[in-house]
């Protein structure tokens, strides 16, 4: 008897083993598909449109720029006066101090010739307490606000940006990311454009800045990062972005926007509630909490994507940190997916609950659990004499082959839309990297997935210390090559 449930689990295992194969292959095609429409149409809508216009419009939406800082005392100066260059008519930035154990606040006071008003705080979502709000007697930093508060986590700091934010428009930011000089303009044109939906979110390509030359806040040189894991994180932020996120924005499906690089419709934020502070995952949870909103609403409505390079940021190239990224990720998703089943396979919330949701549970959220089955079921299968190696060895080769397909089709549309990575030795690297990923960087990945799985089920939170090493700016570069060829 056992041993026919035991043969009739295999046999099971087999045929699922096979299915979710094959529709891993659909999708990836279908994605592929979707993505390069997407991108087509994005490109054609923009060959003319002159963002000049969006900056004088008098209808153009105010934008607040809200960045939390924690401990940035050694860049907060800089960063802030890079934020407060950008082309655009009306905007304000916003840094939220949130209860820094170094000088941080400090450090913008001197800058900025601030003073401690006497701003009657309003908190319409729930933050920890707001010590004070500071601006500058100088008129020429009268966009900056600077909000001092305690230690809440970066979602508590959002939401205490976001009470004492006054436009339309809020673009919650990395307080370190670099953005582009027209990346208000280029986010905020999706929230115009439409007219019979309303846009509740807008998400934006994040680029990675690593081995970048920086110069006065802006990426002067585009090089791919020198390490593997650098470059293997270059080659999935194309995957990611450029073709699953434009595919899904393609039929408003989209249910993650980058808490590095996102923009929000104020004053459904705060209908929502603004970001739930208990998640690590906070950025895909507000987004899900927006849509679900607007479902049981009844109301039109759309989450737009940007697929323009307009911000760049430094990823961990150790893999310790970068194994905490992970792990904050699936540990993310998860709390995310649990928060908001009633969408599961619910008609009533459309694309979101009957394609979306399955999605990220399958394909995002169980994916390592599902590898590590394949690994044992492939195991028990040679251990009882039943395992066929060209069937194993010819389903391999076709999924390894599907994914230098649809990765080297990432690059491609990079290379068409935007050509930041010119020079030809960066290629090979990226194609390199593309080659040997599935067998250095994808076991790993798997693995901090599964240990995610597993801290979460510990009851395991908090982000874990995430290290940086800093951009190189142009002129350190310069310095550092010349010493080098002496």
């Amino acid at each position: 008897m056992y041993n026919f449930l035991f043969y009739l689990l295999l046999e099971v295992l087999g045929v699922f083993f096979l299915i979710l194969s094959f529709t891993v292959i659909v999708i990836y095609f279908v994605t592929m598909i979707m993505s390069a429409l997407e991108l087509r149409d994005h490109l054609r809508r923009n060959r003319f449109a002159d963002y000049q216009d969006i900056i004088t419009s008098p209808i153009a939406p105010g934008v607040s720029i809200i960045a939390p800082a924690y401990n940035e005392a050694q860049n907060i100066v800089q960063n802030a006066k890079s934020l407060m260059s950008l082309h655009y008519g009306k905007f304000e930035v916003i840094i939220v101090n949130d209860g820094s154990k170094d000088n941080t606040l400090e450090k913008l006071i001197e800058a900025f010739e601030l003073e401690k008003t006497n701003y009657a705080y309003n908190y319409q979502i729930d933050c920890k307490t707001v010590r004070g709000v500071y601006k500058s007697r100088n008129e020429s930093f009268s966009k900056l606000i600077i909000v001092d508060k305690k230690n809440g986590g970066k979602a508590d700091a959002l939401n205490a940006g976001i009470n004492i934010s006054s436009q339309e428009i809020i673009a919650c930011i990395d307080v370190d990311c670099i953005l582009s000089h027209e990346s208000l303009t280029r986010m905020v044109r999706p929230f115009m454009e439409e007219t019979n939906r309303k846009v509740i979110a807008v998400g934006g390509v994040i680029g990675i800045a690593n081995n970048c030359d920086v110069q006065d806040g802006m990426v002067t040189k585009y090089r791919i990062p020198t390490s593997l894991l650098g470059r293997f994180q270059v080659i999935e932020y194309f995957r990611a972005f450029l073709m699953g996120r434009m595919a899904w924005t393609r039929i408003n499906g989209l249910m993650l926007i980058s808490g590095a690089f996102g923009f929000f419709n104020r004053e459904l934020v705060l209908a929502v509630g603004g970001y739930f502070p208990k998640t690590v995952g906070e950025d895909m949870e507000l987004v899900v909490r927006m849509r679900r909103y607007m479902e049981e609403k009844d109301i039109p409505y759309k989450v737009g994507f940007v697929p323009d390079p307009l911000c760049w940021t430094e990823v961990p190239e150790d893999e310790v940190v970068l194994s905490r990224q992970r792990n904050r990720w699936i540990r993310g998703t998860i709390e995310t997916l649990q928060l908001h089943q009633k969408v599961r396979f619910n008609p009533k919330y459309g694309v979101m609950g009957m394609l979306s949701y399955p999605y990220w549970s399958l394909f995002e959220k169980s994916a390592p659990i599902i590898e590590l089955l394949g690994l044992l079921y492939t195991i028990i299968l040679i251990l009882i004499g039943d395992f066929s190696a060209f069937y194993f060895i010819a389903l391999y080769a076709m999924l390894y082959l599907l994914s230098l397909l649809v990765t080297s089709f990432s690059i491609l549309y990079e290379q068409i839309a935007f050509n930041n990575y010119k020079e030809k030795d960066d290629l090979k690297n990226l194609i390199f990297t593309v080659l040997v990923e599935p067998f250095l960087i994808h076991p790993k990945i798997v693995l901090w997935g599964l240990k995610g799985h597993l801290d979460f089920i510990k009851g395991k939170g908090g982000w874990g210390q995430m290290i940086r090493t800093g951009f190189k700016k142009s002129e350190d570069r310069k310095k550092f090559e010349a010493e080098t060829n002496s």
